[in-house]
């Protein structure tokens, strides 16, 4: 429904438009099961995707790091695929039939659902 406030959004390139899909896909399972289970709380990329879930080997995000890789040294990879994954990240919360509020802080964008009345 809505984003609050109203930022850019960029594409990821490098990936085909299946692997981009097959990414949303998974991020927006990732956002679901974060607004059932912390439905208050703020979340970003980094809450979904990082800690535990660092390892992104046989999940659809491997491709974004696959792509970067192939001409960058390890940790730049795996920077910028970080980057890559927060802007198909904000893409999912934009394109969602909720209203999500957003913020940056500690050098992220973070989200939040806004849950409605009805």
């Amino acid at each position: 429904m809505a984003l609050i406030p109203l930022s850019e959004i960029r594409e990821v390139y490098g990936i085909t438009p299946e692997e981009n899909r097959e990414i949303f896909v998974f991020l927006q399972g990732a956002v679901y099961c974060w607004c059932k289970n912390r439905p208050d709380e703020w979340f970003s990329m980094r809450d979904l995707m990082g800690g535990e879930n660092f390892d992104w080997t046989g999940t659809p995000l491997s491709k974004l790091y696959d792509k970067h890789i192939q001409t960058k040294s390890d940790m730049a990879a795996i920077e910028d695929a970080g980057k890559d994954s927060g802007w198909i990240l904000k893409k999912v919360v934009t394109k969602d039939i909720r209203t999500f509020e957003t913020k940056k802080e500690d050098l992220i964008r973070k989200y939040r659902w806004i849950k409605s009345n009805g």
